[in-house]
């Protein structure tokens, strides 16, 4: 389904510029040097991270998209080590000092369980995990993400999840989003930024 939808796009779905909230916060971690994007699409995220100094790797399932996220990497004149993959095929035995997780809320609370579980497997200790996505609210407003709300991020939810971390930011809140064709209008969504602790 991404492969044929990231292909008919005529362009960059989610558009060239990274998502808000990575733009507008200083999340990067000081002496942050390598950096995960899952789950990252045509690299607009990726890339911007790059730019920041970050050793980027990314994957996403959709060779459209990571040719895509090569091409815009090389636009703007970064490196990102971008591969192919599904998020089983991912080797999750790797550890970073930061991993972003934007908008990848296509799987269900079942299969969400081992998401969230190889996400804080990817966190070196005393790392920085980005999670930002949207709340059940965002389906009413149609302007992005599956029509699941179960597939939604609560605060409850998150904090269940990674509460025993240190939790630098957990929010839900509306805003306007114009992020290309895919995310583009009105809002519900949900922040939240931890630190891993360190052995």
């Amino acid at each position: 389904m991404w492969e044929a939808r990231y292909a008919n796009a005529g362009g960059y779905l989610f558009g060239e510029e990274p998502a808000q909230m990575l733009a507008e916060n200083p999340w990067v971690p000081d002496g942050a040097d390598t950096c995960l994007c899952v789950a990252d699409g045509e690299g607009r995220n990726g890339v911007w991270l790059a730019g920041q100094g970050l050793s980027v790797a990314s994957f996403d399932l959709s060779p459209t998209a990571v040719e895509r996220a090569q091409v815009l990497a090389a636009k703007s004149g970064v490196g990102i080590n971008a591969y192919v993959s599904d998020w089983e095929g991912w080797d999750w035995s790797q550890s970073f000092d930061l991993v972003v997780a934007v908008f990848v809320q296509f799987m269900g609370p079942e299969a969400r369980v081992r998401q969230f579980e190889t996400l804080r497997e990817a966190v070196r200790p005393g790392g920085r995990l980005v999670l930002h996505g949207y709340t059940p609210e965002q389906v009413e407003f149609g302007t992005g993400g599956p029509p699941y709300p179960e597939n939604m991020y609560t605060p409850e939810l998150l904090n269940d999840a990674f509460g025993d971390w240190r939790v630098l930011r957990l929010a839900a809140y509306e805003r306007e989003v114009q992020e290309g064709r895919g995310h583009s209008g009105h809002s519900a969504l949900i922040d939240l930024v931890a630190e891993k602790p360190a052995i």
